[in-house]
């Protein structure tokens, strides 16, 4: 299915707009401004990874390559459950092989240090939506036999030991250059597969995408999901297309939804919110949709894609508000489409099968204490208050207010905050930034920032994924400056849930 946001033969420039094949992306601008993205921090500080030119080079040639291969290959229905025999015919290689690929630029010993960390560390979150761990269990045997994800699955490994060993605070100048090394070696046994126009690439690709935003500036985030989205389309891979590919799809589509939550408000996900649904089904068919599927990994996608849904509600009514934009968003249009959007939110907290309710739910002060078992309940449960956030915060004039405590975006807050403090499974905590982020923005008491900064600090050395820059940005709102941990950096975050009181 070609979305509506690419033709097979367009790109994307710098805002997300496409453009036509005559333009070489590598000559495009790069049009980002900081005034784009009103609310993340311009303090955020790039590490040496980031600014070494290496990089720098390496991620424009990824990048062009991919918007190349979405301009230049014929569409190609993506099939993924026959993904497997698609690496072993196109570029696979024997055991022995792969590996080899990787001996000049790693012993053994690192080797498998890094593989472990895969593992354990970086697949539960790639894997976070997925009971079946398509990650975490087929990607690392396929890369036995494919020298490109090999790489790949060995630097964003590499890269997040490297960012936890820097927010730690220790200093392994020996391996500070194994990301880098292993990022570009991908690339360069990406190539060919691309040129192939060879399915084979989308988890590779997606895989060094989430390396790129590991550490990436807020502003930049749009520009590293672009090529990924660009080959989704021309191989029309979506939520719904199965197998290996139907995950990878849905790990894209978190961090497009994270981008977009960023933005506040101005923009929505680059691969608009239809193009994830199977080819040709309406979008008011999309409850029915995920339902059929029976599946509560499915179920918890459906809330990453109403989240997506408000967020692009929020932006089509600011552009047809603020800047004039001929969307068709007029107030009677923004009404009809914000009741059905809260009615769908308020089916799927409804609706959600046994694996997504919680555990055991405590009223304690000043967050509530909610316990799930399952991974995807965990962040499913906080993209439905942070989309009940979104569309609370932009409630039609005429709409007649929502009783209860589901009309209370300070209850959808606490609850936000109240599931990371309790639930600190590392694969549902990088993902719950903007969440924490939105709901930060409406507490009011600074017990409450203390304990949200100190949540957000020990993410980022717990995960490796850069989150800090959003501290600024909450002290702004709250009308002062966050000078310094309140906590040693190392404190425990047993520490903080037990602050809070039954």
């Amino acid at each position: 299915m070609a979305s509506p946001l690419f033709s097979p033969r367009s790109t994307l420039d710098g805002h997300g707009r496409a453009s036509g094949a005559d333009e070489d992306p590598r000559d495009a601008e790069h049009r980002f401004s900081i005034e784009e993205f009103s609310t993340p921090s311009t303090g955020w500080q790039l590490d040496d990874f980031v600014l070494d030119p290496g990089y720098v080079a390496s991620r424009e040639e990824l990048r062009w390559l991919m918007l190349n291969t979405a301009q230049t290959a014929p569409p190609s229905p993506a099939h993924g459950d026959s993904f497997i025999s698609g690496v072993d015919s196109h570029g696979g290689e024997d055991r022995s092989s792969a590996q080899h690929r990787t001996s000049h630029l790693l012993s053994q010993g690192r080797r498998i240090e890094y593989l472990k960390n895969y593992i354990s560390k970086v697949a539960p979150w790639l894997d976070m939506f997925d009971s079946s761990r398509a990650f975490g269990l087929q990607v690392p045997l396929l890369a036995q036999t494919s020298p490109a994800l090999l790489c790949a699955i060995l630097a964003i490994s590499a890269r997040q030991k490297e960012r936890k060993e820097a927010s730690d605070g220790k200093s392994t100048p020996h391996k500070s250059f194994d990301s880098l090394e292993l990022y570009q070696e991908a690339i360069r046994l990406l190539t060919p597969l691309l040129q192939a126009h060879d399915q084979a690439v989308i988890p590779i690709c997606v895989i060094l995408c989430c390396l790129e935003m590991m550490s990436a500036s807020a502003r930049d985030w749009r520009r590293h999901l672009e090529g990924c989205a660009a080959l989704f389309d021309v191989f029309d891979v979506n939520g719904f297309c199965g197998g290996l590919l139907q995950a990878v799809f849905w790990c894209h589509a978190r961090m497009d939804l994270c981008g977009a939550l960023i933005s506040d408000g101005t923009q929505s996900t680059i691969i608009p919110p239809i193009a994830w649904l199977p080819p040709g089904t309406d979008e008011s068919n999309a409850r029915q949709a995920f339902k059929n599927i029976q599946s509560p990994d499915m179920h918890a996608n459906y809330a990453v894609y109403l989240c997506a849904k408000a967020c692009e509600l929020v932006s089509d009514r600011t552009h047809h508000d603020e800047l004039g934009a001929p969307n068709g968003c007029t107030a009677e249009v923004f009404s009809s489409r914000w009741t059905r959007l809260w009615d769908d939110l308020q089916a799927w907290i409804d609706d959600r099968p046994n694996e997504l309710l919680p555990l055991q739910t405590i009223e304690s002060q000043p967050f509530p204490q909610i316990l799930y078992l399952h991974w995807a309940a965990i962040s499913s449960n906080q993209l439905y208050h942070t989309a009940c956030i979104l569309m609370l915060g932009s409630t039609p004039k005429r709409q007649i207010p929502i009783p209860g405590v589901t009309g209370s975006c300070i209850w959808h807050a606490k609850h936000i905050c109240g599931i990371s403090l309790t639930n600190p499974h590392h694969g549902c905590l990088n993902n719950a930034i903007q969440p924490l982020w939105l709901a930060g923005r409406l507490l009011s008491h600074e017990s409450e920032h203390t304990i949200l900064v100190d949540l957000i600090r020990d993410i980022e050395s717990t995960t490796g994924w850069g989150t800090s820059w959003r501290i600024p940005d909450l002290g702004a709102a709250w009308g002062y400056s966050i000078r310094k941990p309140s906590r040693s950096k190392n404190a425990p975050l047993e520490q903080r849930r037990n602050t809070q009181t039954e």
